[in-house]
């Protein structure tokens, strides 16, 4: 029991000071929210059903009305900790997704690769696919921006913003195949990649600092090899750059370039590894 209360309180320590600017009282609503004694989460509920209800009959998008809950819950560490592993795993979800359609329609008889394509509820599910993910995060990321008042909470959302344009520009080319769509899926991805890898290495992780004991790493370390954390860093810039094989469709030898898209959607659990540990 010892040791778990001594681990707890490492990890609370960590989140005051990576994630909190080192303000415990900050940190503590998202680790332990508090609550009221005289509760009306029946009340409140009932309210926020109403309240769909009413802008759903006022003639309201389903989307738009399911922003709702995002806006008005308080986001806690577990909920953007999830969030970003589903954001994550979109490559994987798409490629799961084809699979499913491939083999559900029969496709694979054939080997009419373009079938799911051409599918207009195919497209649609990979509309949601591609979006509701990143579209969550941002949501959380404005409630925090709402609840703390700090810019760089916007800023964040603004990274979320540019995956989900890049991501429909994505689906969008998979079908049109046009010189303007391919133009636009290179400028919006290569920007949201920089835009990623920029919050990665400075944002998330806390490194390319100049004036650190560490060289170019930060001054708290939890590995001590530090040559762990450059590899990282390449590691993360090559599987952040797996979307130019969704343009590329470059084949290694027999193997068909949708076999290699898989298994570079499925590394990105590698990437996302890192950024959970250190």
């Amino acid at each position: 029991m010892t040791q778990v209360m001594k681990l707890s309180d490492e990890v609370e320590e960590m989140f005051i000071k990576h994630f909190a600017d080192d303000d415990r009282r900050k940190a503590m609503k998202y680790l332990k929210p508090t609550q009221r004694e005289e509760s009306h989460a029946v009340t409140f509920f009932i309210g926020v059903l109403f309240v769909h209800l009413s802008l759903v009959a006022k003639g309201y998008s389903y989307a738009q009305v399911q922003a709702i809950p995002a806006l008005l819950l308080l986001v806690v560490m577990l909920d953007f900790f999830m969030a970003d592993q589903l954001c994550s795993q979109v490559p994987m979800l798409r490629n799961l997704e084809y699979v499913a359609c491939y083999y559900i329609t029969g496709s694979f008889k054939t080997q009419d690769y373009g079938y799911c394509m051409r599918s207009k509820h195919y497209r649609d599910l990979a509309y949601a696919v591609s979006f509701l993910p990143y579209y969550w995060r941002a949501m959380q990321c404005a409630r925090r921006w709402f609840d703390e008042g700090q810019t760089s909470h916007l800023v964040n959302l603004g990274k979320y913003v540019s995956a989900m344009l890049a991501a429909g520009a994505k689906v969008v080319y998979e079908k049109e195949k046009s010189m303007g769509w391919l133009c636009l899926v290179v400028a919006m991805s290569s920007t949201a990649t920089v835009y990623q890898l920029y919050w990665d290495f400075v944002k998330d992780w806390g490194l390319l600092q100049f004036h650190s004991k560490n060289p170019w790493l930060r001054n708290e370390l939890m590995l001590r090899q530090k040559f762990i954390y450059f590899f990282s860093m390449g590691l993360n810039l090559v599987l952040r750059l797996a979307w130019l094989q969704t343009v590329l469709h470059y084949s290694f030898g027999r193997v068909d370039y949708r076999v290699t898209g898989l298994f570079l959607a499925a590394l990105e659990v590698i990437r996302r590894g890192q950024w959970n540990f250190y």
